[in-house]
This record gives C-alpha cells, structure tokens and sequence, in this order.
C-alpha cells in the first residue's frame, strides 16, 4: 500500500557521531523516532493529547535497521516516514529512510503498537484515529 512519503529534515550535530565523525548507528533510531512523531503531528496528532485524551501510548514493538552508508558531522538529511500497509487493529508497520541527496543512508522497517498507558496492554486503535492514517488531510 504505501502512500506518498513525510520527510523531516535533520542535522547531524557532533553529539551525534562517535569519534571518527560519523553518527553512531543508534542515533539512526532517534532520527526515526523524530520524523514518526513530526509525521503524527502534520496529520493532527499529537502524542501528548492523544495520551491524555484517550490514555493510549505508541510504544516501539518492533525495528529492522539497513544500514548502507555513513552520515557524518554537519551532513544535511531527510528522514522519511511511510505508512507501510493498512494499520492493523493495534499496530502500525512504518517503512522508514535516512536520505543524504538521492543517498539512501539507512532504511528501516518500524512496527508501533497502540497501548493502554496504565497497563501498557495492546488497545484497538480508535476509529477516528485510523480514518486520518488512511485518510490523511491535504494540505
């Protein structure tokens, strides 16, 4: 299925990076992470209201992490964020990419799970909440 791609550019900042000027593979999740919740907030969502309002969380269930090259110090990206399929009754499976030019840095495949917050027990998403995933507002 997946729709057209959200893409959150991101500076590599010399806490990003090991010794030798190059960002240490972790720091690759964080970028996924930003562009996600950057994503969620360009369709209405906000992770905050959404806990406070319904007391659902997105919890990381699963990640798969391609690395193919290195970004470094001051290196300009884009990290993308694409719905992968129709989101499941609790769970949403993301493609995502940190991107330098047409460079394809590194790619992951991120599965979130929509959660209860007291009991961090898996909750159907709300209905609402799927309509925007798979309808999202045009700008």
């Amino acid at each position: 299925m997946p729709m057209s791609s959200f893409v959150w550019p991101v500076r590599v900042y010399w806490e990003d990076t090991d010794a030798g000027g190059v960002v240490f593979y972790a720091n690759y999740l964080k970028y996924f992470e930003r562009a996600r919740t950057e994503w969620l907030r360009s369709l209405g969502l906000s992770q905050e209201r959404l806990r406070l309002d319904t007391g659902l969380l997105f919890v990381v269930a699963d990640t798969s992490v391609r690395y193919r090259q290195p970004a470094r110090l001051d290196d300009a990206l884009d990290v993308t964020c694409e719905l992968r399929e129709r989101p499941g009754r609790a769970s949403l499976l993301l493609d995502q990419q940190v991107r330098r030019g047409d460079a394809v840095l590194a790619e992951g495949r991120i599965r979130v799970g929509c959660v209860d917050a007291a009991r961090f027990a898996p909750c159907r998403l709300p209905d609402d909440l799927l309509e925007t995933l798979m309808n999202p507002p045009r700008a």
